[in-house]
């Protein structure tokens, strides 16, 4: 049976406050091999200064927290401070955004099941989450990842890595802080629209079976999961209309009304089709969900702005107006008000 708590509390505040109005979260909880990855496509010399600098740009972006109400950090970041001090985690807590934590260790492979993970990082979870909350943060984030490929994900895949986030979840709420559950069916492949519509609510149902078992408060979360789409190989990609209708009732068949909030990832889309699909699905389908609709995105809003940056000083105002405008962007999809053909930064 899960929790039966009459009065939520500080965590379904905590949630509220992430869900609020028409902003979302942005994602900066890339791992250090990942954003070194990122650099080296772009020609950044590979290096915790770039690293810390490129956070830097990002957290001292004017208005900033018009747009975003959480940002995620990565552990590396959330102890980086400004070439003149100042700790990211006050910027951000000055700017009225609320600090996240990414605290999975990463995917790694899942014995006897070729081709498919489990995403890791209990082991000493307890004390790592209080550690986190002393340093300011007040959400956290774990990322299960599925392949839609081969005959997978197969049932283990699916049950070890529900059972790991509900366990994560739980540690979260012991600790008061508010936990992002995130199952992301991958874009890779090509699978059709309906296949993936599948997989995902039988991913959804899975992982909300074990939230209840494991007793998380389940108006104290936040689900972070993928749209419903094709593979991003399949030759049949999908209509606005089909993609909305598609994950509006995977939405609506898998996860429970107590949830406060979703925020999408973003799941490699380009960053205008990530901002027209969120758009779609608030614009259309908003009235008959139960939850608000919001964003989560990392690559969606940081990729233009790390182009234009390139590693360069000179280039930190202009990537920082790339980085609001994309945030901008996406708080307008939340009402239903972004237009593709007017996407230009301001």
């Amino acid at each position: 049976m899960g929790r039966v708590d009459v009065n939520p509390g500080p965590l379904a505040d905590i949630a509220a406050q992430l869900m609020a109005g028409d902003k979302g979260l942005l994602a900066i909880d890339e791992s250090n091999g990942t954003c070194n990855r990122r650099f080296a496509a772009l020609g950044i010399v590979q290096s915790e200064e770039n690293r810390r600098r490129w956070r830097e740009l990002i957290v001292t972006t004017p208005d900033l927290g018009q747009s975003i109400s959480g940002v995620i950090l990565y552990d590396e970041t959330l102890h980086q401070a400004t070439a003149d001090g100042r700790l990211f985690v006050d910027l951000l807590a000055e700017a009225g955004i609320l600090v996240g934590i990414k605290v999975d260790t990463g995917a790694n492979p899942l014995a006897g099941f070729p081709g498919e993970t489990i995403t890791e990082g209990l082991d000493g979870l307890r004390e790592r989450l209080h550690g986190y909350a002393g340093k300011g943060a007040r959400f956290a984030k774990w990322r299960a990842v599925f392949n839609a490929e081969d005959g997978t994900p197969s049932a283990a895949c699916i049950d070890t890595n529900a059972q790991a986030l509900g366990r994560y979840a739980a540690l979260c709420q012991e600790v008061g802080l508010v936990p992002v559950i995130e199952p992301e069916l991958l874009m890779a492949g090509d699978h059709d629209i309906e296949y993936c519509a599948k997989l995902s609510q039988m991913i959804l149902e899975t992982v909300f079976s074990q939230l209840s078992a494991q007793r998380v408060l389940l108006e104290g979360m936040i689900l972070k999961p993928n749209m419903v789409l094709a593979g991003s190989d399949c030759v049949d990609q999908a209509t606005l209309q089909r993609i909305v209708d598609a994950t509006a009732t995977c939405l609506l068949r898998a996860v429970p009304a107590a949830v406060p909030g979703i925020a999408f990832l973003s799941g490699g889309q380009s960053p205008e089709l990530a901002s027209a699909r969120l758009n779609a699905m608030n614009a259309r389908s908003q009235r008959r969900l139960p939850w608000p609709l919001a964003f989560s995105y990392a690559r969606a809003i940081q990729q233009p702005a790390l182009a234009l940056w390139a590693g360069e000083d000179g280039n930190f105002g202009l990537a920082q107006q790339a980085l609001v405008h994309r945030a901008r962007c996406n708080r307008a999809a939340r009402r239903g008000e972004y237009v593709a053909s007017t996407d230009l930064p301001s």
